[in-house]
């Protein structure tokens, strides 16, 4: 039944979601939203300039803070396996705690300038 029900939310929101590639150069092709950009070219930016970096930085502090996965628990599981290991070290410890959150947000904010 669960199943069922997501199947039919997942068809809902495609459908939705996906009126805008459809209607952006037709109907909707006037039509101008962030800074005049038209619709899809609207879109591109939410996804590009602000979901993909608010996304990484999400993730990044989950990985790595205590309140989420903890950085110890993040190079075990990276470690595991075969292939290229991670060094545990504390320079990579502070570098994915600090300085990597501020290259992202640095990055969020030069996207929405």
């Amino acid at each position: 039944m669960v199943q069922k029900k997501a199947v039919v939310i997942n068809c809902i929101l495609i459908l939705v979601l996906s009126l805008p590639c459809v209607l952006g150069y037709n109907l909707w092709s006037d039509l101008r939203l962030i800074g005049g950009r038209d619709v899809l070219d609207s879109e591109d930016f939410l996804v590009s300039n602000l979901l993909l970096p608010l996304g990484s930085l999400v993730y990044l502090l989950f990985c790595v803070t205590r309140r989420g996965w903890d950085f110890e628990q993040y190079l075990a599981e990276a470690n595991k396996g075969q292939g290229i290991k991670i060094p545990e070290n504390k320079f990579l410890k502070y570098y994915f705690r600090f300085i990597l959150p501020v290259l992202i947000l640095v990055i969020l904010i030069q996207g929405l300038l």
